[in-house]
């Protein structure tokens, strides 16, 4: 029996193989779009990822360069308040783990926390050793957290450095989200297309030729532009236009919901960039910025004939607007001299000047001089100078009060005093110091020497730490006269430091040092416990006579601590002194600088029985107008007074009405400088109680000035 293989069974066989040939071609077809998913997932994953470290590790980099270069001079002077402050202010982002400010041998300074349970400790994770021996701005990573760190540098030396830690694992649990709703909106769509294609797809097979073209159109192409957005984006291209369609559906909202996206992180590049090279106060451009700017021109102007000048300004006195008025109010006068400065600089620095806040009252200019051969840049800066330091010396109204303030401008060129942007804004900082030697509100333009100044500081500051340990710094005694007849009654203490190479030190050098560093804090209690304990010798080798009272100057740095009347008290109990044995000297203008404070403190020392005195009175800014605010019990007449109080009738006009003044008040007025016996005299004629100086007596020493006393 012969079979016929009819044209039923060859289009039952075409449609068998048409079948299957769709079917084969659905089944490559459902490969490909799955292994296009995970690429899709896959690249979206990396992209995602890369885009976010990347974000993280820009930020992180700009705010640990920002808070070393803000840490600079906490850690020149080791003020661990103001370390403590800035450190707690990064740790407050929510995106940082820990905050650590370390010194030069990798032991931490402050962790951000009020205990620093670390103080002191060497960081021994496994990223420390790295940290420790970069000198420059260092990005490592693990699993759960980036390390961002950069070392604090004082010209081209190392103090310290600052490292950041952020947590990795919310930037991974946002792209896990973010990948989720991918992976759930890609399956969403699978599940629809294998439902339409396989309908279709048993039908016929050109249906199904159509099917991959119209896969091919509206869904593998948009995916395929957003995947090339996404590595434009990746690339840092943030505005980069993502393909936008109208079409509504998962497709149309994934382009919807991508374009969301990447306009976000182009608004939130443009405001970390704004963050990052902006000041928050005034608006001007900050130190990142400055820099960035500096190394720009400069790369520009080698070889190019072309002449830079930086003026770095400072405003003088400005923390007496903060202790007096607020720190609003100081804010309110910040914003005023910055509009005064860009005012100035507009007018006279160019177009090409550019004005920075770095921080605090500290202001940076840069101006140009441009191809002209005429043009100098030294006339240029010296006129813009001048012209700051008569606006800003103009009353600024706040609070409506008048505040009188200044400012201190240093100045250095390039090329001229360096060819590098470390080296002229080093430069600058020593020039502006210098303007403030010279006594304020004033400029000063860099010169060799001013480094050679500077070198010294440091050697000298480097050199008194431990001075004291090794022996080298020693306490002399100078007499106190009683001027109605002629008895001594006390002594003032003096520090004396003999080093055995630079030799006799003036006070007048190394105070100001131990002031500026901080090591006066420690040498303070030091210097009081020593005087404390000399003169209970002298007390007990003069029994039955009149006992000597202990003049022991305090510094305003001390003052202002808060912990003196703990130090006194322990000196006392110590070394048993009686307390109104003792006689603290604090200048007035410490004491006025902070009144509330000064005299909360002045009581608490009174109330132990300790003699409060104002040393170098008639210097300050007021005068015997807070002596009435002020609890004190005597008042030094300042040595330039008594030294012209025989030729100058102003001076003694003036000594006369302190001393008048001051014993309506019911205080004592002792007058020191006296140097001549004609200048005793008067003095004892006008009615000064005590007087102390060479013609009465030298500073001895304590052995010395014990045989004298007794």
């Amino acid at each position: 029996m012969n079979l016929r293989f009819g044209l039923q069974a060859k289009f039952m066989l075409l449609m068998g193989i048409a079948l299957l040939v769709v079917l084969a071609l659905v089944a490559l077809l459902f490969n490909r779009q799955e292994r296009m998913r995970m690429e899709v997932e896959g690249v979206s994953r990396q992209t995602m990822r890369t885009m976010m470290g990347e974000s993280l590790r820009r930020q992180g980099e700009g705010a640990v360069a920002q808070l070393a270069a803000t840490l600079t001079n906490p850690m020149y002077y080791s003020d661990l308040d103001a370390i403590g402050v800035l450190s707690r202010a990064t740790l407050r982002n929510r995106d940082v783990r820990y905050v650590v400010v370390y010194d030069d041998a990798g032991q931490v300074l402050h962790d951000g926390s009020e205990a620093i349970a670390n103080y002191g400790k060497r960081m021994d994770d496994a990223m420390a050793g790295k940290v420790i021996a970069s000198r420059a701005l260092l990005t490592q990573c693990d699993e759960k957290v980036m390390d961002v760190s950069a070392p604090i540098m004082i010209g081209q030396q190392r103090i310290g450095g600052v490292r950041i830690g952020y947590d990795l694992s919310a930037m991974r649990g946002y792209q896990d989200q973010a990948v989720g709703q991918l992976r759930g909106r890609l399956d969403a769509l699978s599940q629809r297309y294998v439902i339409w294609i396989g309908l279709l797809g048993a039908g016929m097979l050109a249906f199904g030729a159509l099917s991959l073209w119209l896969i091919q159109r509206l869904l593998v192409r948009p995916i395929r532009e957003l995947a090339e957005s996404a590595r434009a984006i990746e690339a840092g291209r943030f505005d980069t236009a993502t393909p936008i369609d109208n079409r509504n559906d998962e497709v149309g909202d994934l382009m919807l919901a991508f374009d969301r996206m990447s306009r976000s992180l182009a608004r939130h590049d443009r405001e970390i960039r704004r963050m990052a090279y902006t000041d928050a106060l005034t608006g001007l451009a900050n130190r990142l910025a400055f820099r960035e700017s500096l190394d720009q021109r400069l790369l520009q102007l080698h070889g190019a004939g072309c002449q830079l000048a930086l003026l770095f300004a400072d405003i003088d006195d400005f923390k007496r607007v903060n202790d007096t008025l607020g720190h609003d109010a100081g804010d309110d006068v910040l914003l005023q001299c910055a509009r005064r400065i860009e005012h100035t600089v507009q007018r006279i620095g160019g177009d090409q000047a550019m004005l920075a806040r770095f921080g605090g009252d500290e202001f940076v200019i840069l101006i140009q001089a441009d191809h002209d051969p005429n043009a100098d840049v030294r006339k240029i800066a010296t006129h813009l100078a001048e012209t700051l330091v008569t606006e800003l010396g103009e009353p600024i109204l706040v609070q409506d009060r008048q505040v009188f303030l200044g400012t201190s401008i240093g100045i250095t060129l390039f090329p001229e005093d360096a060819s590098g942007a470390t080296s002229l804004m080093k430069n600058g900082d020593i020039a502006m110091y210098q303007a403030k030697v010279a006594g304020k509100n004033c400029f000063r333009f860099y010169s060799r020497a001013m480094d050679q100044a500077v070198e010294r500081r440091v050697h000298l500051e480097h050199e008194l730490r431990g001075a004291w340990d090794r022996g080298e710094l020693s306490l002399a005694y100078q007499p106190v006269f009683r001027l109605v007849d002629g008895a001594m009654i006390g002594a003032e203490a003096l520090l004396r430091w003999k080093h055995p190479e630079l030799g006799v030190v003036a006070p007048s050098v190394f105070i100001d040092v131990a002031e500026q560093s901080g090591l006066i804090e420690v040498l303070g209690p030091q210097v009081l416990r020593q005087a404390c304990a000399d003169a209970v010798r002298w007390q007990e080798s003069r029994k039955g006579e009149e006992p000597l009272f202990l003049a022991v100057n305090v510094s305003p740095r001390q003052l202002r601590n808060g912990d003196l009347p703990d130090v006194v008290e322990a000196s006392l109990r110590e070394t048993g002194l009686p307390a109104d044995l003792l006689h603290l000297e604090l200048t007035e203008t410490a004491v006025i600088g902070d009144e509330r404070h000064a005299s909360s403190l002045l009581s608490q020392l009174r109330g132990m029985g300790v003699k409060v005195w104002l040393d170098d009175f008639g210097t300050g800014f007021s005068g015997l107008s807070h002596l009435r605010r002020v609890p004190v019990d005597g008042v030094k007449i300042d040595r330039s007074f008594v030294a012209d109080v025989l030729r100058d009738p102003d001076d003694l006009a003036l000594t006369t009405a302190i001393i008048a003044m001051a014993h309506s008040l019911g205080i004592l007025v002792v007058a020191e400088g006296v140097e001549k016996e004609g200048q005793y005299a008067i003095l004892r004629e006008r009615g000064c109680d005590f007087a102390q100086g060479y013609w009465l007596g030298h500073p001895v020493t304590a052995d010395e000035f014990m045989a004298v006393a007794c």
